[in-house]
């Protein structure tokens, strides 16, 4: 297994930095760690080191969103934190660093499974039809009026054949193909992917980040169920828009606007179990 992610890691640093041309992109193997997200919130990159990626062996104590543990068969998927320094980017429209990181994964899922069938579900998982293929935990570090260091947790389900947690709707790429997928050339796709539309944020292209990260939303188009969790109702509404703060508007059947941040609401079809 070590010598396994020794071989990924030394495999994507040389084809990336030969395809990159550049070396502001460093690549750290570890063989094991409680967390990749806690590694890299720590973490001091050296001069010129514009993005820090940690992939382990072993997270003892991997995280998903909240309290949520991230269900991963060692060797067969995808786990990796990105540190960026994106002192460009104002507390304001820091949401525009989770439209970054979901369309980058997006982008290269969607070229492999069929970008009809993939969709980015509010705020930054990668659905296959209803079922949730990658989630990422975004963690950032401010610096006065502007985002100063954002970690990327990125969990992509590559190779595992069956889910043994109780997960609502996991599914993983082998699962959609029946063949397995090179891990070496995925995550080369992702890293190639990741920094073009990072390049994007960094020259200010904020409208065109946030167009196509809503021209690729899960429910971006007609009435569906959702669930307020505050109130415990079930409702049907249209998908408004996501605002800049990262605050998803809907608007219900009789015309009414609501709006929610996350963890307020639940998306259907699994409205009883599903609560993100």
């Amino acid at each position: 297994m070590k010598n396994a992610i020794n071989k990924l890691v030394d495999s994507v640093s040389k084809v990336f930095a030969a395809k990159s041309g550049s070396k502001d992109i460093r690549i750290i193997h570890l063989d094991s760690v409680d967390s990749t997200n806690s590694y890299l919130m720590a973490y001091k990159p050296g001069d010129g080191e514009k993005i820090t990626v940690v992939i382990a062996d072993e997270q003892t104590a991997g995280r998903g969103q909240g309290s949520n543990h991230w269900e991963s068969e060692p060797g067969k998927n995808l786990t990796f934190s990105i540190l960026v320094h994106p002192s460009m980017v104002p507390l304001a429209r820091q949401f525009l660093l989770s439209e970054t990181g979901a369309l980058a994964i997006y982008d290269v899922l969607g070229d492999i499974l069929g970008k009809d069938d993939v969709r980015m579900k509010w705020p930054n998982d990668i659905y296959w039809k209803d079922k949730k293929l990658s989630g990422t935990l975004i963690e950032t570090r401010v610096g006065g009026s502007h985002v100063k260091d954002c970690v990327f947790g990125v969990g992509i389900n590559v190779n595992q054949r069956k889910f043994l947690s109780d997960a609502p709707n996991p599914v993983s790429m082998y699962q959609i193909l029946g063949h397995e997928t090179d891990l070496n050339q995925l995550l080369t796709k992702l890293l190639e992917s990741f920094k073009k539309y990072y390049s994007a944020l960094e020259d200010g292209e904020y409208t065109a980040i946030s167009e196509l990260y809503h021209a690729g939303l899960y429910h971006a188009h007609g009435f569906h169920k959702y669930l307020d969790v505050k109130e415990n109702k079930i409702f049907e509404a249209a998908l408004v828009e996501v605002e800049d703060s990262g605050r998803l508007i809907l608007r219900d059947k009789e015309g009414t606007i609501s709006s929610y941040y996350f963890k307020e609401i639940v998306f259907s079809p699994s409205l009883q179990k599903d609560r993100q």
